[in-house]
């Protein structure tokens, strides 16, 4: 798709932007987050890869404020102004995989897509529950998996509450155990591995998806493994440039390197006087 029709802005000009694992409808989402950096962008196409509304939270109860409009305000306004969005469904809104293949103006819901990047690489797009064995074969687990993250995820707002109130930066305790656990470590590998394999078989170069909430691009053997994380703890995105270069984007990252940028202003400055 052409750029032609954007409009200049003090926008950042991207071909692509790739978000998952919202979860819009749960007091965990970082919403404001999202939508700042949404705004700080045009792009041609972006995929929404699964997760983006959390109906298995909204059964048990509506949990909806005015951050969370906001997001879905963003990104129809995106779409009215020339970006194509493309709604991956995930297992957290798969109430919309009845819909697949409907097309409402700029918006595609789709259960998989395939992305031609500028540089012509082939890339799977999809959320990756089908790779997870818990997810498909083991329902009840995967519920139960939910609630006991959900769990983690108050310990870790209580926690980090305190720790702002001491003074010390934010800490993700969920993870802190995904990456500790040998269970967790060896759950990631087993489904890095499953959707890499099928990407080869079907001839894909590589496969862009979320579901584990494990931001990560690296290479598992002759496919690219682009994850494009979360917006429940580690605020992340992948982002394609015009020469068809990959970017993974971590809010943290980039919050720490505008406070180093301000400290060596406020350096100068005092220098200068």
């Amino acid at each position: 798709m052409s750029s032609a029709h954007f409009q200049p802005t003090d926008k950042q000009s991207v071909r692509t932007l790739w978000i998952s694992d919202v979860h819009l409808g749960t007091r965990d989402c970082k919403a404001e987050h999202l939508a700042s950096f949404l705004k700080r962008y045009r792009a041609d196409t972006l995929y929404l890869v699964g997760d983006i509304i959390d109906g298995w939270r909204l059964r048990s109860g509506i949990y909806w404020p005015q951050a969370h409009t906001n997001v879905i305000r963003r990104l129809l306004t995106m779409s009215k102004r020339g970006t194509t969005v493309i709604y991956v469904t995930g297992n957290h809104d798969e109430f919309l995989r009845r819909y697949s293949a409907l097309i409402l103006g700029n918006i595609h819901l789709v259960d998989e897509a395939e992305h031609v990047t500028a540089d012509g690489r082939r890339l799977l797009v999809v959320h990756g529950d089908q790779f997870d064995v818990v997810t498909r074969c083991h329902r009840w687990l995967a519920f139960l998996g939910d609630s006991a993250y959900g769990v983690t995820l108050v310990l870790n707002r209580w926690l980090n509450h305190w720790r702002e109130r001491w003074g010390y930066g934010y800490w993700s305790l969920s993870a802190f155990l995904k990456y500790k656990v040998k269970t967790a470590v060896n759950f990631i590998g087993d489904f890095e591995e499953a959707i890499a394999h099928e990407c080869q078989r079907r001839g894909f170069n590589g496969v862009v998806c979320g579901h584990i909430h494990h931001a990560e691009i690296r290479r598992l053997g002759e496919v690219e493994y682009l994850n494009c994380g979360d917006w429940v703890e580690s605020c992340t995105a992948l982002i394609e440039h015009w020469d068809g270069s990959i970017e993974l984007y971590r809010l943290a990252e980039k919050q720490a390197l505008l406070v180093r940028q301000g400290a060596e202003l406020a350096n100068v400055v005092e220098t200068a006087a």
